[in-house]
């Protein structure tokens, strides 16, 4: 019987736990960038709960990216001291923990959330550039992963989507040719830092010509075969879709079961669970060996605390989506605890 609270494997890393934590909006940072002795608090707290990994917040590639004026980022100067105080405060608890890399919108001075086609060769360059460079930072800063943005709507979701990808050179056309850009990074990244490559992958979008499961598929394979070392399934508007409101089976369960079964990394499952039963329960009944949450902790950064000590615990976060995209990781309603 698998159990969430499992001593396990991951990939080349030790974890206390099944549950992952991925970071979205949250930041709390000076208005210069600087982290406040909020974040150091936050994950402080959640790498004390009995977290398995935990994968930051975004770290917006570009500083004005429009994801969330509030959003990280690692364009200032004292990011990487910093930074290697928050992983060394992490890593007291023998967590590991992963940096977010990823951004919206690509743009070239008077040129504005440029179209995929209207990316240049030189552009592409410049993009990749930029990526390996922050993974050098993370790596220096020590981060034991970097997790690449590709799922959501990031950029480069978009580039390796044939919905929004139309270009006819050879980051155009067939599955390999617009996943390329990333095929290219994983490979430098790899040669010239320590750091463990996590994808963050949409299952499918639901868009006409858009990413299939199938094509997900191909393309986790693709990812595995060229050196990412784990994989994380989401989908377009995560947040908006996993809300009370919404009471559809989560389709990602069957969708990250079949990209297991293809491939021979971790993989995680993204969002909507919020029990300890409903996640063994899931552990039990499917393949699937890590699960992704992440308003909960914003929530209550220690909530897996309690879970650990009652054993049937459930997450006080009601998924009603108002702490999304504010200036502050906090839960702005009124406190549901007894």
């Amino acid at each position: 019987m698998k159990d969430l609270f499992d001593y396990c494997d991951f990939g080349d890393l030790k974890l206390n736990s099944r549950i992952v934590r991925t970071g979205l909006w949250e930041s709390q940072r000076e208005k210069s960038g600087n982290m406040t002795p909020d974040i150091y608090n936050r994950y402080e707290n959640i790498a004390a709960s009995g977290i398995g990994l935990i994968i930051t917040e975004l770290y917006s590639l570009y500083p004005r990216d429009t994801f969330s004026k509030y959003s990280n980022t690692i364009h200032y100067t004292q990011f990487v001291r910093e930074a290697r105080d928050l992983t060394d405060l992490v890593h007291v608890y023998d967590v590991p923990i992963f940096a977010q890399l990823g951004f919206v919108q690509y743009n070239k001075k008077t040129q504005q959330n440029m179209k995929i086609e209207e990316v240049t060769i030189d552009d592409i360059r410049k993009i990749q550039t930029d990526m390996i460079i922050a993974a050098q930072k993370f790596d220096f800063g020590g981060f034991d992963g970097i997790q690449l943005g590709l799922g959501n709507y990031y950029f480069l979701s978009r580039f390796i989507n044939p919905n929004f990808n139309t270009r006819d050179d050879k980051y155009g056309g067939n599955t390999f040719n617009r996943l390329r850009i990333v095929l290219e990074m994983i490979k430098v990244i790899k040669d010239n830092t320590k750091l463990h490559i996590n994808c963050r992958l949409n299952a499918f979008d639901g868009t006409t010509n858009g990413m299939t499961l199938t094509e997900t598929i191909e393309i986790a394979k693709l990812l595995e075969k060229y050196g990412a070392d784990s994989l994380q399934i989401t989908r377009p508007r995560s947040p908006q879709f996993f809300t009370r409101e919404n009471k559809e089976e989560n389709p990602l369960i069957e969708a990250t079961e079949q990209i297991i079964n293809n491939v021979n990394i971790p993989v995680i499952l993204g969002g909507g669970a919020n029990s300890q039963n409903q996640i063994n329960e899931m552990l039990n009944s499917t393949n699937i060996d890590f699960i992704s949450m992440q308003r909960p902790f914003v929530k209550d950064p220690s909530f897996l605390v309690d879970w650990q000590i009652k054993g049937n615990g459930e997450s006080f976060c009601k998924t009603c989506n108002n702490c999304y995209w504010k200036k502050t990781a906090t839960c702005h309603l009124r406190s549901c605890n007894p």
